[in-house]
């Protein structure tokens, strides 16, 4: 049964706490409060709590509690609000805000209107499960650039630098640049540094087992050069259902890659982009578009994209057009997911190649289907003309003799397949033997035949 097409006969507002939780409920028709409390945050204590309720609407608030928490109350067949923390303005910018008021406020604006609160979707159990891993080895890859950072910084301190290298490989070839000195205070650092990095290919050996047999899906999106499993697999945990969203364009906006805008009146300044939804996706999709943009991206209509931008010159045209491929990249991946195509890198290219294929025929057989309504046929003129040993011979001439002496091309009705052959300069020859080449027939003058 669908909980959202019920009409619930009471509302809850319900502000997560890390130990205690504070309920507050109201009648769905008056609006007065009927009840107020606190709960302890726990599993047990929610399901002894709403188990036995009647459908009722609750809202709560996004955070880290959220998940387990929308999963378990609609699980006791209840309708879950989970709003946007960052749009309710009322509730964190309150001069007098208390967990009381709060759970209040969340409240009332459930019972109002259910777009008050900007309502998010929690993705699965499972997905969230493996979304953690690929948090867990985000995580080992910023302790490891801390620290070969701190590396560098320690040696550039005695006058001495360390060479450009890979992180993957910097616990091998620092050794040898580091002072003496030194040995001895970054010499357990660089170990460190080499067991995060076996870590790090352990996450991703094990990221790619699981792409491959939970989400065979990347494998469209990894289609596109660039793209590895790890974008992937991320991409398609972090959307989690592609049919939720109207059109593919709309994941752009929804990974915050689209410019903000804050219009009113007349005034509508350029922004920044956005930068909502998830930080760490949006951030392998700028990576990805820096490969594409790169020396080592092939001709692609991404890649074409983001030159043209750059081209346009400017301070951040280079940035503008490393975004500029980031978002349309999102928005090929989930198209992609949602045909299952194969991929073309020049697909623009090749379909404006056909249109123009289509448009040409299409003009030819225009022209085919004008000169058959005129009686003729293409490259002659609306004259009939008699052949005689392939050369056209006629005693008389159409209402004007300039469109015989302009005609080009001919073609004998006889021989449909022969080529197009021009016309040989026509003479004009009257019967008395002068020649003559008047552009029309005038009224009166004799009758004239042609001759080639």
């Amino acid at each position: 049964m669908d909980v959202s097409k019920v009409h619930p006969q009471m509302t809850a507002g319900l502000d997560l706490g890390d130990k205690y939780s504070y309920l507050c409920l109201l009648d769905q028709h008056s609006g007065e409060v009927i009840e107020e409390g606190r709960l302890r945050t726990s599993p047990e204590a929610f399901r002894r709590r709403f188990s036995s309720e009647q459908p009722m609407r609750i809202a709560i608030e996004a955070g880290t509690h959220s998940p387990w928490v929308s999963r378990l109350l609609e699980e006791c067949g209840h309708e879950v609000l989970v709003a946007n923390s960052r749009k309710l303005r009322l509730i964190y910018a309150n001069k007098r805000k208390t967990d009381e008021i709060d759970a209040e406020n969340l409240a009332r604006l459930a019972r109002l209107d259910r777009k008050l609160l900007y309502p998010l979707r929690h993705r699965g159990e499972e997905s969230q499960a493996h979304m953690a891993i690929i948090r867990s080895r985000q995580a080992l890859v910023d302790c490891r650039t801390q620290l070969v950072n701190h590396v560098r910084g320690a040696v550039k301190s005695f006058g001495a630098r360390l060479p450009k290298c890979p992180a993957r490989s910097f616990h091998k070839r620092a050794p040898e640049h580091i002072p003496e000195a030194l040995m001895p205070a970054l010499g357990p650092i660089l170990e460190q540094i080499g067991s995060l990095t076996e870590r790090i290919r352990q996450y991703d050996r094990e990221l790619q087992i699981v792409a491959k047999e939970r989400y065979p899906e990347t494998e469209f999106l990894r289609q596109v050069e660039g793209v590895g499993p790890l974008t992937a697999l991320t991409f398609v945990l972090t959307l989690e259902d592609p049919h939720r969203y109207e059109k593919s364009r709309c994941v752009g906006a929804y990974l915050g890659l689209v410019p903000a805008r804050n219009q009113s009146g007349d005034r509508d300044p350029q922004k920044r982009i956005s930068k909502e939804g998830d930080e760490m996706l949006r951030k392998l999709l700028v990576s990805c578009a820096h490969y594409v943009l790169g020396p080592f991206g092939s001709d692609s209509h991404l890649r074409r994209h983001g030159q043209k931008i750059a081209s346009r010159g400017g301070k951040n045209a280079k940035k503008r057009a490393v975004v500029a491929v980031a978002r349309k990249l999102a928005v090929l991946l989930h198209s992609l997911w949602t045909s299952g195509e194969v991929y073309d890198p020049l697909r623009n290219t090749h379909r404006r190649e056909r249109r123009e294929e289509a448009a040409e025929k299409g003009s030819g057989k225009a022209k085919h289907r004008r000169h058959r309504r005129r009686g003729g046929r293409p490259g002659t003129t609306a004259t009939t003309l008699k052949w005689h040993e392939g050369r056209p011979l006629s005693d008389r001439f159409g209402p004007s003799i300039r469109r015989l002496r302009h005609a080009n091309l001919v073609r004998p009705p006889h021989e449909e397949q022969r080529p197009m052959r021009r016309l040989q300069r026509l003479r004009l020859t009257r019967k008395d033997g002068s020649h003559n080449a008047p552009s029309h027939r005038r009224a009166g003058s004799p009758r004239v035949r042609m001759e080639a």
